[in-house]
């Protein structure tokens, strides 16, 4: 027991009292400390309170990993406590960020699911294939979504296909490299679509969501296909959304007003998610995001950059010369202190989190309950543009227009770019800007950069990354920066100290060696 612990969570028992009468009956059915046997797969009830386990994993992991993770090496938004080497890159085998089991336990759960919950069918007669395969497919959501950002992290991973139930299993897995993990994920997504089980709505308002849909699956696949180069798929799965005639399909704010565009964060599940983590303060369901982005708490951890700041004051300052609504800027995505020394303003922070819906008020303790995006719709028109861009100029125009479409809701206007006289590389740092200011603080801003970077056999490296990182992070020097980055393997994590002493087929990653 102990050494699977070591390599994944084992899975945990969820609570049989389970009901679905509420948001909380879903997210607040913890877990005991038993793992999971044959018996326990006797009721519908209890498949679903295994799904129910994946989400309150994710919740768990928003502050601790997808935060962390997605945004300080960028150097967007900077820690002034915790995971400071992980902004400097000096991350050490010791270190906690370095852990991927709390991913495995996502992963460990949504194994259970598919390999068991057929077993529901002969035991409980109000279960049946329909709900089987639906159950399926938001768990091969779920795992795809996991590994996805494994290989982000750690680039090569234990690709782990089954749950581990008992102590006879052997659970000494080697690295599967990212491009056979990138085809797992593919082939999980795939699989849930094939399966025609995939929910494009669920009964509650909610689970809309808060809950993998079709659409959710769309969406990663979209994701997916972009970071393995796979333009004209990516292109295919973000149309999938956006030109949907379905009543139920996710859809552009395109109102360009603050109220329309803030509704995406409060209250949240607005017609623009895809797919959000669920908190509410009715079912007393509050988390500790307004605390760490809130300049007035004794609690705040993080701050935009200064470089970060000045392209929030430059949009800000365009409106106001416009005397056009600031949408996306002050009181948006980002707040300075004062807001009327905005022009003097070092540094600034994420609204979003912490904004009420009165325009210049916070939200209030018993509030704290903002929702955290994991996508919406437009970062799937902003990935759109960029499978666009990436076939070639005839399709300039196209990605021009979808990246126009965003400015427009923020009272900016075009981008002005002429389609016919400008290059790959220009449109690339025009849509990396707009999902720099657009996404601020949901935890793309690494995996954008490192994506575009990478691409082409690290063609773009220098701009993308070196020179971006060194003009946004200044939590440790440019010749740190410098020498750390002619390494391509520093891009990633290490493995755990723990890890390693535990399952004697892994390999560190060279760079810690």
């Amino acid at each position: 027991m102990k050494k699977i612990k070591h390599l994944v969570a084992v899975v945990l028992v969820m609570a049989l009292a389970f009901t679905h009468s509420a948001c909380s009956d879903w997210l607040e059915v913890y877990p005991q400390n038993n793992q999971v046997s044959d018996y326990y797969w006797s009721s519908k009830e209890e498949v679903e309170a295994m799904l129910n386990g994946c989400y309150h994993y994710l919740r768990e992991m928003v502050t601790s990993q997808l935060i962390p993770l997605g945004e300080l090496r960028a150097g967007q938004i900077f820690s002034r406590s915790g995971n400071t080497n992980l902004q400097e890159f000096r991350v050490k085998e010791t270190d906690n960020i370095s852990n991927w089991g709390p991913f495995y336990e996502v992963i460990n759960v949504a194994n259970g699911v598919i390999s068991n919950a057929e077993k529901v069918l002969s035991r409980d007669d109000t279960y049946d294939k329909n709900r089987l395969n639906a159950h399926k497919a938001e768990a091969y959501f779920l795992r795809a979504l996991s590994y996805f950002y494994l290989v982000r992290n750690w680039k090569d991973v234990p690709l782990v296909l089954f749950p581990y139930e008992d102590d006879s299993q052997d659970y000494h897995i080697a690295q599967s490299d990212e491009a056979e993990v990138i085809a797992q994920i593919k082939k999980d997504l795939l699989t849930a679509l094939e399966s025609g089980a995939a929910k494009e709505y669920y009964v509650k308002a909610w689970e809309n969501k808060g809950r993998a849909t079709k659409w959710a699956i769309y969406a990663l696949l979209a994701d997916v296909c972009l970071w393995s180069e796979s333009y004209a798929d990516a292109e295919k799965y973000c149309s999938l959304i956006l030109n949907s005639n379905s009543a139920y399909a996710p859809s552009f704010l395109s109102t360009p007003s603050h109220s329309s565009w803030f509704s995406i964060f409060n209250p949240g599940n607005s017609n623009e998610s895809i797919l959000e983590l669920q908190w509410s303060e009715e079912d007393e369901q509050l988390n500790d995001l307004p605390y760490l982005f809130d300049p007035s708490s004794s609690r705040r951890v993080y701050a935009y950059s200064k470089k970060m700041t000045e392209l929030f004051v430059e949009e800000y300052t365009h409106t106001q010369q416009r005397m056009a609504e600031a949408v996306r800027t002050m009181y948006g995505g980002f707040y300075c202190n004062p807001p009327a020394a905005y022009l003097a303003a070092e540094t600034g922070f994420v609204w979003k989190y912490f904004g009420s819906e009165v325009l210049t008020e916070k939200r209030t303790p018993e509030h704290y309950d903002p929702n955290f995006i994991l996508y919406r719709t437009t970062e799937v028109i902003l990935m759109k543009a960029e499978a666009l861009i990436m076939q070639g100029p005839e399709r300039y125009s196209e990605a021009l227009e979808l990246i126009d479409q965003v400015r427009r809701r923020s009272n900016l206007g075009s981008t002005e770019i002429d389609p016919i006289n400008t290059t790959e590389l220009e449109l690339l740092e025009c849509l990396l800007n707009e999902r720099a200011t657009e996404l601020a603080g949901e935890a793309k801003a690494w995996y954008d950069m490192l994506r575009f970077g990478r691409r082409n056999d690290y063609q773009y490296k220098e701009t993308f990354i070196t020179a971006r990182l060194l003009e946004f992070n200044k939590q440790a020097s440019t010749s740190w920066f410098r020498s750390v980055l002619l390494d391509n393997n520093a891009l990633f994590l290490p493995v755990w100290e723990q890890e390693l002493e535990n399952n004697p087929l892994l390999v560190q990653n060279s760079y810690y060696e």
